[in-house]
């Protein structure tokens, strides 16, 4: 079976699809001005764009891993991603506080989901 990478750059692909199951990148903020449910809606949104480039969406989701850069902004990037969630097909989850990559990163999530 072939590997079908998105996105490539010179560190990393953006995705990669493999055997029927797409596993994206850690997506950040695009504007590291923004709040934590600014950085949320913005995250969110880049991973349906991805998942609709690779033939999924967000119903498919099979694990999602999501690093906050403080543990106290958990409820503000729940709230945003309980109304972006579909009921019904909440994927399993782990959220943990991490040191991310950028000081204005204030949330990275990692999906893994199914294609249709």
């Amino acid at each position: 079976m072939t590997i079908e990478r998105r996105q490539v750059g010179d560190t990393l692909s953006e995705a990669a699809i493999h055997a029927g199951t797409i596993y994206l990148a850690g997506q950040v903020a695009t504007d590291g001005t923004h709040n934590i449910e600014g950085q949320t809606r913005d995250v969110l949104s880049s991973i349906d764009r991805l998942l609709a480039e690779a033939g999924s969406d967000k119903t498919r989701i099979l694990m999602c891993q999501i690093f906050l850069a403080d543990i106290k902004d958990f409820d503000g990037m729940n709230h945003v991603w309980n109304a972006w969630v579909a009921p019904g097909n909440t994927p399993p989850r782990a959220t943990v506080q991490a040191k991310l990559a950028r000081p204005e990163w204030l949330v990275e999530v990692v999906v893994t989901a199914a294609r249709h």
